[in-house]
């Protein structure tokens, strides 16, 4: 196939689809080579970098889609208007946060941090599947664990969770050490605790 109709069909796929494509299934829909597909996204990316154009190729969630540039938000706005939409409230965006720097974790990470109940604000999250279930621990109770979705890299517009700002941004930098020290030293004393149990089953 020649690269112009590759492109074209790369093109196309981008301005249709409503979620983020990945160069793989690109490479399959259009029967072409991951280099082919990536030389394509560069080519596509580079036109609409120039002349002014008023959409470019963003790079999120692990994949590629064709947005608007910021400055013509408020006019998509007026299009969108009426639409289900949601906002996240400042507990949700805090609650993301936890699970975004410490995932996977469990509800009791989370509420140690944040110390109040967090089990419907996480139920929202699961809602809106920014947030999903990430197995359970290997602790006592055997607590479900919860991590981000790849619906929370396209909410946010990030390619991966290290584009995520720094941590000390967010004012629970030290909230989140001490969880991270606490974590350790239980997994600590679980270690110990085997050791010992495997030296008494030998004995």
């Amino acid at each position: 196939m020649e690269k112009s109709e590759i492109k074209n069909i790369v093109e196309c796929l981008l301005f249709v689809s409503s979620k983020p494509l990945k160069p793989d299934k690109l490479a399959k829909i259009a029967e072409a080579s991951i280099n082919e597909i990536e030389e394509t996204l560069q080519e596509i990316s580079l036109e609409y970098s120039s002349g002014n154009r008023p959409v470019f190729i963003q790079e999120v969630a692990g994949g590629v889609r064709i947005a608007s540039r910021q400055k013509y938000g408020p006019y998509v706005k007026k299009l969108f208007e009426g639409r289900l939409t949601y906002n996240l409230s400042t507990a949700a965006l805090e609650t993301l946060a936890i699970i975004a720097y410490r995932q996977p974790v469990t509800m009791q990470d989370i509420e140690q941090i944040r110390g109040v109940s967090s089990s419907g604000v996480v139920r929202g999250l699961l809602e809106k599947r920014l947030v999903k279930l990430a197995g359970r621990k290997e602790a006592l109770g055997r607590p479900i664990l919860y991590r981000t979705s790849e619906e929370f890299l396209e909410y946010f517009g990030l390619q991966s969770l290290s584009d995520i700002p720094p941590l000390e941004e967010l004012g629970i930098e030290e909230e989140v050490e001490e969880l991270a020290a606490d974590r350790q030293e239980e997994e600590s004393h679980a270690e110990v605790a085997e050791k010992d149990e495997r030296n008494t089953q030998k004995n």
